[in-house]
């Protein structure tokens, strides 16, 4: 097995009596990107800021690159690249002007940074917008060059904090192909997603978090079949809520392995749904999605379908 880029052993963050992160280990190896996925207060951007060096672990170990954080936090950050949820741009700069600053804090000679700028722009399809300022920009477009700007040091490593929240689809799929570009070069990835097909998409790993604990870690098709049925049907439309708990339907749900509402929706998990479907065909009242087992299910079977508004 390939050596570790990064690996974090055991990692403990406690805010007075809430515990943060709570005995979190995980690596990340070269090439790869590891998708980090949990709902609203698992603990994620928590864990992001210890591999950042912004907040000291309780206990537990960093190591990037054969150093350890936050002590060699200087040294570690010079070979990292982030893309934060929030918007850090400086509005009062081009985009050109913003990977030149950007560039400095790394201590590089501006003649190595005007080298990189117009290959960065180019990466971030924003060639056409270098004398353009942020506030000049649509959400896609400060997100890629977000990320231009988070590559400018050219790191072995990026931490991305959600990093297509609130793009549209063509933005989204469009930041996509630049992250898969960048694995390709043979970049390392942390990735924090509340987007499942983003997840399954990019990541070769994923690691599940709940309460800061890890709930489950594995290559995404691989989780997907270790904890759920093969098939889905989902079922909505009048009378949809019946089926999962009157007594009239306890045959039809037999045909199921687990049934599960969400809403005004009714979803049938099974190893072979044809038998469901026959039973289901002559409730023309009822409308039915046939589909496979995905991200999304893994995820609301693991961490539960109840909405968390803490942060």
């Amino acid at each position: 097995m390939e050596a570790s880029l990064f690996s974090a052993g055991h990692l403990v963050k406690r805010y007075g009596s809430h515990t943060a992160v709570d005995d979190l280990s995980f690596d990340i190896r070269p090439g790869e990107c590891l998708g980090l996925i949990g709902p609203n207060g698992a603990g994620k951007t928590t864990t992001i800021r210890l591999c950042l060096g912004q907040t000291a672990p309780d206990a537990g170990r960093i190591c990037a690159f054969g150093r350890h954080m936050p002590r060699d936090a200087l040294a570690i950050k010079q070979r990292l690249g982030v893309v934060s949820q929030m918007d850090t741009l400086d509005p009062d700069f081009n985009c050109a002007e913003n990977l030149l600053v950007y560039g400095r804090y790394f201590g590089l000679p501006d003649r190595v940074i005007r080298e990189r700028v117009p290959r960065l722009l180019e990466f971030a399809a924003l060639s056409h917008k270098a004398s353009a300022r942020p506030g000049e920009l649509s959400g896609g477009m400060k997100r890629r060059l977000s990320l231009a700007r988070a590559l400018v040091n050219d790191p072995d490593l990026l931490l991305l904090d959600e990093p297509t929240t609130g793009l549209d689809p063509q933005a989204r799929h469009l930041m996509w192909e630049r992250l898969q570009m960048l694995l390709q070069q043979g970049k390392s990835i942390l990735l924090t997603t509340h987007f499942m097909d983003e997840a399954e998409r990019l990541c070769s790993r994923l690691l599940v978090i709940d309460h800061g604990r890890k709930i489950a870690e594995g290559r995404p098709r691989e989780l997907i079949a270790q904890h759920l049925e093969a098939e889905v049907v989902e079922v909505y439309g009048q009378g949809a809520l019946a089926l999962a708990g009157d007594p009239a339907h306890e045959a039809l749900r037999a045909r199921a392995t687990r049934v599960e509402v969400s809403g005004e929706t009714v979803f049938f998990y099974t190893p072979d749904a044809q038998a469901l479907l026959l039973a289901l065909a002559p409730m023309h009242e009822l409308r039915t999605l046939h589909r496979p087992a995905n991200l999304e299910d893994l995820f609301l079977k693991l961490t539960g379908r109840q909405i968390r508004e803490d942060g």
